[in-house]
């Protein structure tokens, strides 16, 4: 039995209706930062960030990324960075206050969009609408790493370098990440010992580190450093207080800790902060 066209293109009209509108295009002048939910952009007004100025300990990697990072503000070549190393000492907060630094020089000259780690296979997604748009922009994952079973990685290595498309070319990928190799020691002797031939299957799980072309190390700090990071924060600050008593009360938090970095000088100063009655709005 056949159908009168007239039925047929009604039904059609009918789930189309029915059908949920595509999504708009992200406005990606709404704000100089964004982050990425697998589906959507949502824009930050505010980033979380303290300035380059307080980084202490870290000069001559906050050198380099700063250069690279400058030329691509600029629309000259750079590369892909993976920043690894010792918690709390300033991984993220570089790359965060490069990004306020640059933007402050030259206003909406780069837009920070994050990715969270489970979000990684929607990259594709992602590169697609920002190659579109004329922005330059860094891609930045914090915390990424992968262990046993994960494959996404593999997404990951053909959007980097290697892939049909690759990356668009207004697009930078910045990581941070605790292992050099971005897999778990456990997950690369996994692959060696059950793998037919073991060192290719090694070769497989650390070649992605080998798709960023900055491998930037950040190593634990001495105890002059963390009192530098301190200084710094309450100076900023305006705290008022001995500068032997400082030492003091710092080195006894860290030690309570059982370390030292970037990390425990402001949970330190924050607890500071708090005593003296003073707000954090200065860094």
């Amino acid at each position: 039995m056949e159908l009168d066209p007239a039925v047929l293109r009604r039904i059609a009209e009918a789930l189309e209706r029915l059908a949920p509108p595509p999504p708009a295009a992200p406005d990606l002048s709404a704000a100089d930062a964004f982050v990425w939910e697998g589906q959507n952009l949502r824009p930050v007004r505010k980033v979380a960030r303290i300035d380059l100025e307080l980084l202490q300990g870290i000069d001559r990697v906050r050198d380099i990324l700063l250069d690279n990072t400058t030329r691509f503000a600029r629309g000259l070549p750079a590369n892909n960075a993976l920043l690894w190393g010792a918690r709390g000492m300033g991984k993220s907060s570089l790359v965060k206050a490069m990004h306020a630094r640059l933007n402050r020089e030259n206003p909406g000259c780069l837009l920070l969009v994050e990715i969270h780690r489970e979000e990684i296979e929607t990259l594709p997604r992602l590169l697609a609408i920002l190659g579109a748009s004329d922005r330059r922009t860094l891609i930045f994952c914090d915390d990424l790493s992968f262990d046993q079973g994960e494959t996404s990685y593999k997404s990951l290595k053909a959007v980097l370098e290697g892939g049909l498309e690759g990356r668009p070319d207004n697009v930078l990928f910045y990581a941070t990440s605790n292992r050099r190799h971005l897999m778990s020691r456990q997950m690369i002797e996994n692959e060696r010992q059950t793998a037919l031939i073991p060192s290719e299957a090694v070769e497989e799980k650390v070649s992605l580190s080998d798709r960023f072309g900055l491998w930037l190390g950040f190593h634990p700090c001495s105890q002059d450093t963390y009192l530098a990071m301190v200084d710094g924060y309450v100076r900023r600050l305006g705290i008022r207080i001995d500068a032997g008593d400082l030492r003091h009360q710092a080195l006894e938090w860290a030690t309570t800790r059982g370390s030292r970095s970037g990390r425990v000088a402001m949970q330190f100063v924050q607890d500071l902060a708090g005593r003296s009655g003073v707000a954090l709005e200065g860094l």
